[in-house]
């Protein structure tokens, strides 16, 4: 079931999301319980100081009391700052996800035959990846506090008086329902507000351009009715959102009031049952201490962030939705061979562009070590996007195992193959976190393997191990190469694509790296950076003007006078004599 207001599709992505990182959302859960701690100490402390200090003319002890209290607070204060560490291994890696979603779906809708380019998508999506990065930190953070605090402010009022809950529990759980209830209409309400945005903001963009030839035709009045109307329809939908607040005041008042009302009206009551000052007083504390600040928190961000989550994510989703020659996502059995094969690929970046691969013919058998060479700027990258389904070609077909890219389920792809760019990425969180990225159940002997065997133990020691946290910022180019390409290593595809991902490493890094990935089995296309490279392939594919020519080494050598021009470039000499 969905939460309230968030599509199926949304809920589904970020379950998704919370499965992959389940280590650190519980890592998350338990320094919330270490932050919770002054919650579930609040309420029984102040009693105690209360009843069996300032009350029982002992102050020294009541302040004693307090003092636990204090200490009880500065752990909780710990914990908080702990949460907020370990909230970017979850965040940040999600936001990266989204990009290349809504990078991909513009590309797609762009790039189709007939389509009109979508020149705004980009400047669209940084705006609205930005939103969800921050809605989904703030949502996620809030949820793991209100539910800690909650929990740890009712186990103390049950521990201190437990026919508080009774007055306590109820009011809370129909405020919380109350706030709910409110919420699937708030989130059709800002989905109103966001499709609005987006059309002003296309407007804006058709009116900059043209705006000369409105004036020229007099079009001044209509082209001012036609913005009018989204900026109005903007303006009523968030006059209609902050109609809602008013809920949102209700389900606070309920949860987070009435349970203090309660416990004062009782209050007669509860003192000739045989409570003392100090748990009466003591079980205000949980409420307004506890419970009321962490529902009002709660009410507030929830209100705000899961709205611009829910619909925003929403957007994303939907713009970066594969085109509608993809497959459905129904079959699941795919051929276990990895043999990569391109028939007549034609790729150009847009209906009218001059091709950059032109009707491209080629066969990369399973488990073989290919290297790609050429210019810079022949289409060495293109050909990596096309045969990792990153791009889809103008004309022709790239199969996998014998079956089409655009048949293959979006996950399934994702686990049978891997790119490793220039750039590489490494988030902050621990070095193990980053390394299991693509394969969270890796053993541990198994990445002790792959440090040996990537020539990665030096940096390994120098980080402290595969437990501490990292700063990404502190590592060189070459480093974060390292970590991409174990962290790819370590993955279960089978089909490893190397764009230029060693060029920031050493000759002799750079080998041992190559050597690694073509013992540990499957298909291996690197695009060279250094000869070296090229002289270790089984075969050497090499791009020419749009055209490819494969072969070995000395084949190539005989039969293209443009390689013979690349290998004399990196050599420095005549190539002939290599």
């Amino acid at each position: 079931m969905s939460p309230p207001g968030i599509g199926r599709p949304v809920a589904d992505l970020l379950l998704s999301v919370l499965r992959r990182r389940r280590r650190l959302l519980v890592r998350l859960a338990g320094w919330s319980l270490v932050a919770a701690i002054p919650a579930f100490l609040s309420g029984l402390l102040v009693a105690r100081a209360l009843d069996d200090g300032f009350l029982a003319g002992r102050p020294a002890t009541g302040f004693g009391w307090l003092g636990v209290l204090a200490v009880g607070g500065l752990v909780g204060a710990f914990g908080t700052r702990q949460t907020y560490r370990r909230l970017a291994g979850v965040v940040e890696p999600f936001r990266d996800e989204l990009v290349t979603l809504g990078v991909t779906g513009t590309i797609h809708r762009s790039t189709r035959p007939g389509a009109v380019a979508d020149t705004g998508g980009v400047a669209r999506l940084t705006r609205q990846v930005e939103i969800v990065r921050e809605s989904f930190a703030n949502l996620l953070m809030i949820v793991e506090s209100f539910l800690a605090t909650a929990v740890g402010a009712l186990l103390g009022l049950a521990a201190l008086a437990p026919v508080m809950l009774v007055l306590v529990l109820p009011p809370l759980v129909v405020g919380i329902g109350l706030f709910l209830a409110a919420l699937a209409s708030m989130v059709r309400k800002q989905k109103t507000i966001v499709l609005a945005e987006e059309e002003i903001a296309v407007q804006a963009a058709r009116l900059t351009g043209g705006l000369r030839d409105i004036v020229a035709c007099g079009a001044e009045p209509a082209t001012h009715a036609a913005a009018g109307r989204s900026v109005n329809a903007q303006a009523r939908a968030a006059t209609e959102l902050a109609r809602f607040t008013a809920m949102r005041t209700l389900a606070l008042g309920v949860g987070g009031w009435l349970p203090v009302v309660a416990i004062l009206v009782a209050a007669p009551w509860l003192l000739r049952d045989g409570l003392t000052t100090g748990e009466l007083l003591g079980a205000v504390t949980y409420v307004v201490q506890g419970v009321q600040p962490a529902l009002a928190h709660l009410v507030r961000v929830v209100g705000g962030s899961a709205l611009l989550l829910g619909v925003t994510l929403g957007r994303i989703v939907e713009m970066g939705a594969a085109p509608p020659s993809a497959a459905p996502a129904s079959a699941r059995t795919r051929p276990p061979s990895d043999h990569l094969e391109m028939s007549g690929v034609t790729f150009g970046y847009g209906p009218h562009a001059e091709p950059v691969l032109r009707a491209v013919d080629l066969l990369i058998p399973s488990g073989q070590h290919l290297v790609v060479v050429g210019p810079s700027g022949v289409g060495k990258s293109t050909l990596t996007a096309l045969v990792t389904g990153m791009l889809e070609p103008d004309q022709g077909c790239v199969r996998l195992g014998g079956e089409a890219l655009t048949q293959w389920p979006r996950e399934e792809l994702l686990e049978r193959r891997v790119l490793i760019p220039q750039e590489a990425y490494v988030f902050a969180g621990t070095l193990r976190e980053n390394l299991c990225y693509l394969r969270p159940d890796v053993a541990s002997d198994e990445i002790a393997a792959a440090v040996r065997a990537l020539g990665m133990s030096p940096l390994v020691e120098r980080l402290g191990g595969c437990d501490l946290e990292i700063d990404p910022a502190v590592l060189s180019a070459g480093e974060r190469q390292q970590v991409a390409l174990a962290r790819a290593y370590l993955s279960s595809a089978r089909l490893m694509v190397l764009d230029e991902a060693t060029c920031h490493l050493d000759p002799e890094t750079e080998m041992r790296a190559e050597l690694a990935f073509a013992e540990r089995g499957g298909t291996l296309l690197i695009v060279a950076h250094r000869i070296s490279s090229a002289l270790r392939a089984d075969r050497i594919l090499l791009l020419d003007g749009g055209a490819v020519l494969a072969g070995t080494h000395q084949e190539l050598l005989v039969r293209s006078a443009l390689y013979r021009d690349l290998v004399g470039h990196w050599h420095g000499g005549d190539p002939t004599t290599q």
